[in-house]
């Protein structure tokens, strides 16, 4: 399990912004990906897609990393930010903006 947290860690450390999510950026495998996906390519931010299904020790590794019962899972320069609603939310109050505005992720 220890190998699966770093491979985590690793991700989440190396890349600005990271969605655990179910499928890929371009086909996403549930509604709940899909909407977080479109809401990063709105905004135009470059992330990396991690697809959980590809693994079920990632699946589950990610879900123990953050104790964190769903996934999709929206990481910006190692800080997790939540799921699916979360991200709506932010983004509809025009926080989620902000934030990739102040860690200089929008150009």
């Amino acid at each position: 399990m220890d190998e699966i947290k770093n491979k985590i860690k690793t991700m989440i450390n190396t890349n600005n912004v990271v969605l655990f999510m179910k499928g890929t950026p371009d086909s996403p495998q549930c509604g709940f990906s899909m909407a977080v996906t479109n809401i990063l390519k709105h905004l135009q931010v470059k992330f990396e897609g991690v697809n959980v299904l590809e693994s079920n020790e990632m699946r589950q590794g990610i879900k123990d990393y953050t104790d964190w019962p769903t996934i999709p899972q929206l990481y910006v320069k190692g800080e997790f930010i939540g799921g699916c609603d979360i991200v709506k939310e932010m983004f509809e109050k025009g926080e989620l903006k902000k934030l990739l505005e102040n860690k200089s992720l929008l150009s």
